[in-house]
């Protein structure tokens, strides 16, 4: 990988990261076009590792939030010890990112050798994971009523978007896309299931990106390391930029341009493996 190549991956991982899309899907589709899947722990240890730039644009982005839940939180769970439903909006939102992070945790320790394995890096289940689930966050999205916003989020509410973001272990299902899919099943409206998806992927990202930062010192050398930081800056970048217009654009617009991109591109990667284009 030389550095034009680890500014590329890194502006994709950042917009594909926060768009219903599949960074995953992208970045691998792209690695495998430009030669560079050769092994797939060491891919899936970059992947997780530039994450941690995105992990940067959210902390950025949300940075009043995520104070002032931290702060409502400690102070009245640790301090002036209130009951769930006398708490603030910001202490429950504290709870709704933990108990939300509960499912992925459970799945993600549970299935890291497949995560982490050739299977989740096979571009056929790619492909099918863009079509499908951009068929149900379709269902999702005309179905939704659309009536609830950041306060109105419940408990039950959590516990389904944080099962959404366990489904999206599966390369090409998006965390964004699932969470946001969820939130709309449980009758969020689009920029609040958007807004809640970003805190709830805080917690994983963070998690997957230092554990992966650990075990990848076997796989990086100087140059590899180089790489490594210039991407992670580079998706950091383009994180914040995709964060601020997907918030944008859900307040007048419905999720139909992502379900329309997801499956145009998982045919087109079907007509890439169909001609020999690239392997699987």
């Amino acid at each position: 990988m030389n550095l034009l190549e680890a500014i590329l991956l890194g502006i994709i991982q950042g917009i594909t990261e926060f768009l219903p899309i599949s960074s995953t899907g992208h970045l691998t589709l792209s690695g495998k076009l430009l030669g560079l899947v050769q092994n797939d722990r060491e891919w899936t240890a970059f992947i997780a590792v530039i994450q941690l730039g995105t992990l940067v644009s959210i902390l950025i982005y949300f940075w009043k939030d995520i104070i002032n839940i931290s702060f409502d939180f400690i102070k009245e769970n640790i301090f002036t010890r209130k009951s769930y439903k006398q708490q603030s909006l910001n202490s429950r939102l504290g709870w709704l990112i933990i108990i939300g992070t509960i499912p992925v945790v459970i799945i993600g320790l549970g299935f890291k050798d497949i995560i982490e394995g050739a299977l989740t890096k096979n571009l056929y289940v790619i492909s099918g994971s863009l079509i499908v689930l951009a068929l149900i966050l379709a269902v999702a999205e005309k179905t939704a009523k659309f009536k609830k916003d950041i306060q109105n989020i419940k408990l039950l509410d959590a516990i389904i978007i944080g099962i959404a973001q366990a489904v999206a272990l599966i390369p090409g299902s998006s965390r964004a896309g699932t969470t946001i899919t969820g939130g709309l099943f449980m009758g969020l409206n689009r920029e609040t299931a958007a807004r809640f998806s970003f805190l709830l992927s805080i917690p994983a990202i963070f998690a997957s990106g230092i554990l992966q930062l650990y075990q990848s010192l076997e796989f990086f050398d100087g140059s590899g390391w180089l790489n490594l930081i210039v991407s992670t800056i580079f998706s950091a970048i383009s994180g914040y930029a995709a964060i601020d217009f997907l918030l944008k654009y859900l307040r007048k617009n419905t999720t139909f341009l992502f379900v329309y991109y997801r499956i145009g591109l998982g045919f087109l990667i079907l007509l890439f493996l169909y001609f020999g284009v690239i392997n699987p």
